[in-house]
């Protein structure tokens, strides 16, 4: 797919990498309770970066296949073969960084691509149909299993992610980004790397899609406040990133869809510019960049900033102001 690369999504990763720098840097050393203008600025990423981050992966292997209706048999094994390894690979490395970053997405990640080797040459349709249904059966977990257990939630800290019982439970339905219901981003990604997106009317469509979706839940957000809602519906309503109830999961996903569509209009727009080439390349290498982030990049901003790094944990220390963490970010 090298020669037909779609710069827009590259601009896209990089949104996402760049929104993850903000998030993460933000937890271990800042403060979401900050009103101040760029605080509440670095919050507006919490949720749509990382949502962004798993579509595009999705589209990334959706566009990795696309001529998968001309392959033979051993094309496909060929292919399923390769997603398998590597979904291994971001599985063993995520858990060897779960020690060093709590909230590590990457073990996450190689599960969601280990499913999707084995739905590789299925209809789209069974996406759309597939993202729906980790959605459905995360809520009807909620029923099951009460979402906080083994979660210390002053620190956001996970007690037993290293027994058998915890890490079936923080894999599958309550980890930071566990299998149900974030899947689904990524099967909305499988989706979306079937369409034809040099056509603008596909374009079109998705960014509208997700506009009228937006204004939709973010005014029932607002409308809830207004109305004052019982508790438990306004908290329902109101999630954000943990639990990843249905209004936070409508909210991220549509925003998604207007920034990709609006990263592919300018990286068409503006392909010689060198900011564009550069961001365009930045996205090209997420997977280094989100490692060396959690590593150097937490113990360089541990020094400089003299705080203490918390290991995905919530800072309970000393405060770095948001435009530091902003600064850093970049």
């Amino acid at each position: 797919m090298e020669r037909h690369r779609i710069i827009g999504f590259d601009l896209a990763r990089a949104y996402a990498i760049f929104g993850m720098f903000i998030v993460n840097f933000n937890f271990c050393f800042g403060s979401f309770q900050d009103q101040t203008i760029i605080g509440q600025f670095l919050n507006l990423f919490t949720g749509n970066s990382t949502s962004i981050f798993i579509i595009c992966a999705g589209m990334g292997i959706s566009l990795m296949t696309s001529n998968h209706i001309n392959y033979s048999q051993q094309d496909k094994k060929k292919h399923k073969s390769t997603i398998l390894k590597r979904s291994w690979f971001l599985f063993v490395l995520g858990l060897l960084l779960y020690n060093w970053w709590a909230g590590d997405i990457l073990h996450f990640y190689g599960g969601y691509m280990h499913i999707a080797a084995f739905i590789l040459y299925i209809p789209k349709r069974y996406y759309l149909t597939g993202a729906l249904l980790a959605i459905l059966i995360f809520h009807l977990l909620l029923l099951i299993i009460p979402i906080f257990t083994s979660w210390d939630m002053t620190l956001f800290k996970y007690a037993d992610f290293w027994s058998i019982k915890g890490f079936l439970r923080n894999t599958f339905y309550y980890g930071w980004n566990s299998i149900f219901p974030w899947i689904a981003y990524f099967l909305l990604g499988m989706w979306l790397g079937r369409l034809n997106w040099k056509e603008p009317k596909i374009r079109l469509h998705i960014f509208f899609v997700g506009l009228i979706f937006f204004i939709l839940f973010e005014g029932l957000r607002k409308y809830s406040i207004y109305k004052q809602f019982d508790r438990q519906i306004f908290d329902y309503i109101n999630a954000d990133y943990f639990p990843p109830y249905l209004p936070f999961m409508v909210i991220t996903t549509s925003f998604a869809l207007m920034a990709i569509t609006v990263c592919i209009w300018i990286g068409e727009k503006f392909e010689k510019n060198l900011i564009i080439k550069w961001l365009s390349d930045t996205g090209k290498m997420t997977l280094s960049n989100y490692v060396q982030h959690l590593t150097i990049g937490m113990l360089v901003f541990q020094f400089i900033s003299g705080s203490e790094y918390t290991r995905g944990y919530l800072q309970m220390g000393k405060i770095v102001s948001p435009a530091y963490i902003l600064t850093f970010s970049f």
